[in-house]
C-alpha cells in the first residue's frame, strides 16, 4: 500500500531469479535463454527492484546458452542501472559458473562448489562391436570433412585435432569473459583456468567469489531489515510437480544428474 502513497518512501525489492538445473536447449528442465528470457526480464522490469539476485544451482551445460543468458543478464542490468548479487546453492560449476560471472558480485556458502572454467566433450565408440555382431556401419557424404567423429567407426585422428581446436576456442571464450568481469579480483598468482573446481572459502582466495554469503542476509546488510524479495522462476507442470514423467523427462533427468555428479552432487 504504502507505494502508492505520495512521498512515502517504499521498501526495496530484491527480483529473485532461480537459475537451477542443466544449461541447454533439450529437456523440460533444461535453462536456456528463449524459455528463461520472460522471466529475466521481468526480474528487471517489474516493480522497479533495487537488485536483482541470481540464486544459482547449476553444473552447467551449452557454452552457447550460458552466454546468451549471461549476456541478457548484464544488458539488462546496465541499461536498468541495477546491480546484480550471484548467490551459489549447491555448484555453479563450468556453463554455472559462467552464469554466476554475470553479477557484480558472487556469494556462496562455504560448501559450495564454484570453478570449473574449462570445456568437455564426451561420446562413445562402439566399432568394434558393430564388427564383433557382423554389422557394417555405410555413411555418404559430399564434403570429406562431413562425417566427423562418428562413435560407429574407428577413431580418426584429423577429427580429434579439429575438434580439440574448437574446444580451445570455446575455452579461450569462456576464459575470456571470466577475466572481463573479475580480473582484477583473481588471485594473480593461481592459475584459475584449468577445468579444477574449489569450495566457497577457497573460491573466495581465489577471487572467484566476494565472500561467504546467503540471499536474504545478505540482501537485508545492504538494503535494511525492510527489503522484500519477489521470486522469478519457470513453472513445473502438474504431472512434474506430482512426481510424473514421460520418458523423455526421465532421460532428460538422468543425463542431467549425470552431469551433477561430475561434482559428486
Amino acid at each position: 500500500m504504502k507505494r502508492w502513497i505520495p512521498f512515502l518512501q517504499a521498501d526495496p525489492v530484491v527480483s529473485v531469479l532461480r537459475l537451477s538445473g542443466a544449461i541447454g536447449t533439450s529437456g523440460r528442465g533444461s535453462l536456456n535463454d528463449q524459455s528463461l528470457a520472460p522471466l529475466v526480464e521481468r526480474a528487471f522490469k517489474r516493480g522497479k527492484p533495487a537488485a536483482v539476485a541470481l540464486l544459482i544451482n547449476s553444473p552447467g551445460g551449452s557454452p552457447v546458452q550460458s552466454s546468451l543468458i549471461a549476456a541478457r543478464i548484464r544488458r539488462l542490468a546496465d541499461e536498468k542501472d541495477i546491480p546484480v548479487y550471484a548467490f551459489v546453492e549447491d555448484v555453479a560449476a563450468s556453463g554455472g559458473y559462467w552464469l554466476a560471472v554475470a553479477a557484480d558480485e558472487i556469494w556462496a556458502d562455504n560448501s559450495s562448489i564454484l570453478g570449473s572454467i574449462g570445456v568437455i566433450s564426451s561420446s562413445f565408440g562402439a566399432s568394434e562391436l558393430l564388427a564383433k555382431h557382423g554389422v557394417e556401419r555405410r555413411v555418404y557424404t559430399a564434403g570429406k570433412s562431413k562425417s566427423q567423429l562418428d562413435p560407429f567407426q574407428p577413431e580418426n585422428p584429423e577429427d580429434v585435432t579439429r575438434l580439440k581446436v574448437l574446444l580451445e576456442d570455446i575455452h579461450t571464450n569462456f576464459i575470456n569473459h571470466v577475466k572481463s568481469r573479475r580480473g582484477d579480483r583473481l588471485d594473480p598468482d593461481s592459475d584459475v583456468f584449468t577445468g579444477e573446481f574449489w569450495l566457497g572459502d577457497r573460491s573466495v582466495k581465489l577471487g572467484l567469489a566476494d565472500g561467504i554469503g546467503h540471499l536474504v542476509p545478505k540482501m537485508k546488510e545492504i538494503f535494511g531489515e525492510k527489503v522484500k524479495f519477489t521470486t522469478y522462476g519457470e513453472r513445473k507442470s502438474w504431472l512434474q510437480r506430482i512426481g510424473a514423467n514421460v520418458a523423455g523427462d526421465v532421460l532428460d533427468s538422468v543425463e542431467e544428474r549425470a552431469i551433477f555428479a561430475r561434482y559428486g552432487l
